[in-house]
């Protein structure tokens, strides 16, 4: 061993020191690392500023905005309500299916932002079939740390191997070729922990956001589900080409109309109704009836309206379009001795009052009711305009907002063109028309121009830590290989298990990457060990591809420890977790994880290509 090589792996026993301490924060360790290699004259400043020129790094920033954009518009969210519809009341379909779309999904997203989405959902689901959380969200992390094998984009280990490949001379990974490999191990984790669910204590009870009502609370207390009506315009209704104001229906029925729902190119759009705005055929309205004994029926008759179901459920089920809040009339409001008649036309606001409050109990709000000063009312309308209530009046202080406020999703409508970036970015990548990090930028800028992301939300969903952290940590990559720190550690491999055979080399380098996993994060895991598996397969004169995805594949085996991976520490608090429930769980999986590995990657990727 020579002076510099010795000087290197101090710097680097140092570094895991920290990580293992997690003092500083990993990002910090890597800058430290970054800033003091250099002075060790093995590299230069510039080849330790070679990471940021990284295509890898690029192509990371871009799968992050890719990611936040299927969050923005919804799409991860829907996919948490066909779940919480499809399980049902069975505890095990509900855990086969939450792995599945978690594993699916974080095939072409970051594993930690589908973590970080599912939470509040399948805490969501607990609520609602009374499973305690600790049931579901073992299985979603485990779930979560699968979908790293089941892509070239799904984690970024994976793309530091790939990395690694080309920069060794190889033609690098392709799109699916981990999923050979994942699919397998995602089938055994999901009837894994149908079993190993039961390790794990049901030591929580589902919760409820404390503090905030909820819709289907105030639909109660102000007695909604009796007042609120449902209805499409007909093709002969006399209301066609009419504008909200020349109805004026507050003033000639005692109703207010609230939302119209107008059938879109892909789905239907939630206007809020302004005095200018004309009626057209099919739009479906729903209106608030706050005048007494007034005959819905022959409303109907007279305006050519059709009958459409609705149940106290429906202001939740739409909850990301209609939402709600409790407000006050201040001292000098000048709403105070208004009628709801008088105020309904007169809304500035892009709200509906459909609910009075005077005291604890909530009034039937008569057609000539006069508000006064304290009165709580509750209003509805889109959440923009909702939102425009705490800058835009000085006429109502805003007292309560709803739990749903949390979930909404930013530009709901915009889910289709989402999911097109996305399938048109996977199919470039597939195809290999362009490079990866092209066609993520591609995607990218597709997002932009279609509304489903803006330039603030993009900059602030780039996990910069974890970037850093890769550019910081690949100095350490070529500084051991200039040093031959890399080929030291493949010689000593080979010294202590060369006489086992191709399965033995792969089964200890899977081994040796998942137990440094337990003190450092996968990704510096995957940098560090990388190029001594390519190190191993020239000493072989073996196939690089074997090895690189040996450790690929054990990167994402970090199921053993709660601090293995952000994964793992996103659920310990919801899921109420010990370190010993992660031990319990996650060594046993993680030799089977192993097994699978060692076996199908010799069979899928030949050691010896003729």
């Amino acid at each position: 061993m020579n002076y510099e090589l010795a000087i290197v792996l101090v710097l680097l026993a140092a570094a895991i020191a920290m990580f293992a301490i997690n003092r500083p924060r990993m990002d910090v360790v890597a800058l430290i690392m970054l800033t003091v290699l250099p002075f060790t004259g093995v590299i230069t400043m510039g080849e330790a500023l070679a990471g940021f020129s990284d295509s890898t790094i690029v192509l990371l920033a871009a799968l992050f905005v890719i990611g936040e954009g299927l969050v923005r518009t919804g799409v991860a969210q829907q996919l948490g309500d066909w779940l919480n519809e499809k399980a049902g009341s069975s505890e095990r379909r509900l855990v086969v299916l939450l792995m599945a779309a978690v594993a699916g999904l974080g095939a072409f997203m970051s594993s930690t932002g589908v973590v970080a989405i599912f939470i509040p959902v399948t805490l969501r689901i607990a609520q609602n079939t009374g499973t305690a959380p600790s049931q579901l969200m073992m299985p979603l992390s485990v779930a979560a740390l699968i979908s790293g094998m089941l892509s070239l984009i799904a984690t970024a280990p994976n793309l530091v191997v790939h990395g690694e490949l080309v920069r060794h001379g190889s033609e690098g990974f392709k799109f699916f070729s981990f999923t050979p490999f994942g699919l397998p191990v995602l089938i055994v984790g999901i009837i894994y922990m149908l079993f190993a669910r039961r390790w794990l204590a049901a030591k929580t009870e589902p919760g409820v956001r404390a503090g905030r009502p909820t819709l289907r609370d105030w639909i109660e207390r102000y007695h909604l589900a009796d007042r609120e009506y449902r209805v499409r315009v007909t093709a002969g209704s006399p209301l066609i080409g009419k504008t909200v104001g020349e109805i004026d229906m507050p003033r000639r029925v005692g109703a207010s109309l609230v939302t119209i729902e107008r059938k879109g190119r892909f789905t239907s759009d939630v206007i809020a109704p302004s005095q200018k705005t004309e009626l057209q055929a099919g739009d479906v309205l729903l209106v608030d009836l706050f005048a007494p004994k007034i005959d819905i029926e022959a409303l109907r008759q007279r305006f050519g309206l059709e009958a459409l179901p609705l149940t106290g459920a429906y202001f939740s089920d739409r909850s990301q379009d209609i939402g709600m809040a409790e407000v006050m009339v201040a001292a000098d409001s000048a709403l105070a001795g208004k009628t709801l008649v008088e105020v309904a036309p007169a809304s500035r606001y892009g709200l509906t009052v459909i609910g009075l409050r005077r005291g604890p109990e909530a009034l039937a709000p008569g057609l000539n009711e006069r508000l006064r000063v304290g009165d709580t009312l509750l209003v509805i309308g889109r959440w923009k305009e909702i939102d425009r209530l705490h800058s835009a009046t000085s006429d109502v202080l805003v007292l309560n907002l709803p739990t749903e406020l949390e979930d909404v999703v930013p530009v709901a409508g915009k889910a289709p063109h989402a999911l097109f970036c996305l399938v048109l970015m996977v199919t470039l990548m597939v195809s290999g028309v362009v490079p990866n990090v092209q066609a993520a930028l591609i995607a990218c800028l597709l997002m932009g121009a279609l509304g489903c992301m803006d330039l603030e939300s993009a900059y602030r969903s780039i996990h910069w830590k974890t970037l850093v952290l890769i550019v910081g940590m690949l100095p350490f990559s070529i500084a051991l290989q200039k040093t031959g720190g890399v080929d030291l550690a493949a010689d000593a491999l080979m010294a202590i298990i060369g006489g086992a055979g191709t399965y033995g080399v792969l089964a200890s380098l899977f081994a040796v990457t998942a137990l440094l996993g337990l003190f450092i994060s996968n990704t510096a895991t995957a940098v560090l060990m990388a190029p001594v598996a390519l190190a191993v397969a020239d000493e072989l004169g073996a196939s690089p591809y074997p090895f690189a995805m040996i450790v690929a594949l054990a990167a994402s085996t970090a199921f053993m420890t709660p601090i293995s991976s952000p994964v793992n520490t996103l659920v310990v608090a919801p899921g109420d977790y010990s370190f010993g429930d992660f031990l319990r769980v996650g060594v046993p999986f993680s030799v089977v994880v192993l097994v699978i590995s060692v076996l199908l990657v010799p069979l899928l990727l030949p050691l010896y290509p003729h």
